[in-house]
């Protein structure tokens, strides 16, 4: 099979589960926040049993009561799975919040350059979208539960669209060895 038919099967199977996840968006959170968790417990354990081996008491401390915190959240968003994926979609509204903040003070530092209109509507529409999160959430508390799941779907979606257009760019590409995108 050539690299280019491989590389479309992936971008299309992307955007049919992106479809999925968009069609039950709560599920998909929930699924999210169980993944969370289950990775936030291995990590935990890593740390705790690393914070055993650390140098220094200090650090040894440290390490030990980030491990702690680590097992503590991944089995709370286990064992409440629905508070879990409120807990992370709002952290998700408070990223975007500060990161379209950030963005826009960073925009008038590139005053002057090709990079300022794109930076300052980039850090806006993070804003816009943290602010509409807000806005929904406080009238139906549901949207946060839905957030991660649409936040999901939309990226497959993308990627999806992504990995499509490089198959496409991958099979017009010129067959000479200069090329990397050979045929398989």
């Amino acid at each position: 099979m050539s690299d280019w038919i491989k590389w479309l099967l992936m971008g299309l199977l992307s955007i049919v589960f992106g479809l999925f996840v968009l069609g039950a968006p709560a599920v998909a959170s929930i699924a999210v926040t169980v993944v969370t968790g289950v990775l936030l417990l291995i990590s935990g354990a890593l740390q705790v049993v690393g914070g055993f081996t650390v140098e220094g008491t200090g650090n040894k401390i440290l390490s030990l009561i980030m491990g702690a915190v680590m097992l503590f959240l991944g089995w709370s968003f286990l064992d409440h799975p629905l508070q879990g994926t409120v807990t992370l979609a709002t952290v998700c509204l408070i990223l975007f919040m500060a990161g379209g903040i950030a963005r826009v003070i960073l925009s008038f530092q590139m005053k002057g350059t090709q990079y300022f209109w794109a930076t300052l509507i980039s850090g806006v529409m993070s804003i816009v979208l943290a602010m509409l999160i807000w806005r929904f959430a406080a009238t139906d508390p549901v949207v946060l539960l839905q957030l991660l799941g649409i936040l999901l779907g939309i990226e497959m979606v993308f990627n999806g669209l992504g990995l499509v257009f490089m198959a496409l760019f991958i099979k017009d590409a010129p067959k000479d060895e200069t090329t990397e995108a050979k045929q398989a």
